[in-house]
């Protein structure tokens, strides 16, 4: 019986392991779902097509794994490494002019410059949320 109920819990370890992960949930202002982000850094619609992606790295790609830019150190830069933005640790995301376009809160409140809901990303990396909802095309 024991054997048994080992048996069971490595094959449902086995099944859940090979499940897909999407991650968290993007969600709009009237918390509709915009999309998806998961822990590789792939990016998807709302109905999982995928949009973008992340790397380690900081590159930056779009669906079809194009590199538009880059994330590195708090900056963001377009495919020619010019700086397009910054992500402040405070959650502030300002352009390359230093305009604050909005704010990620720590609960993953997304907001425009005027405090106006943007949408959610609870549990979604600071970086990846700012490419998300301002930087990525």
């Amino acid at each position: 019986m024991k054997h048994l109920a080992l048996l069971l819990v490595a094959l449902a370890s086995l099944l859940i392991s090979a499940l897909p992960s999407w991650g968290q949930t993007v969600k709009g202002s009237g918390y509709q779902i915009v999309g998806h982000i998961d822990s590789n850094g792939n990016i998807k619609d709302g109905s999982y097509r995928t949009i973008g992606h992340i790397r380690d790295d900081g590159r930056i790609q779009d669906g079809s794994y194009r590199t538009v830019g880059y994330i590195r150190n708090g900056r963001v830069q377009d495919a020619s490494y010019r700086t397009i933005g910054y992500i402040r640790d405070d959650g502030r995301i300002q352009d390359g002019s230093y305009l604050t376009l909005g704010y990620v809160k720590d609960d993953g409140k997304v907001m425009d410059s005027s405090y106006r809901v943007l949408g959610y990303a609870s549990g979604v990396p600071l970086d990846y949320a700012a490419v998300f909802f301002f930087f990525l095309e």
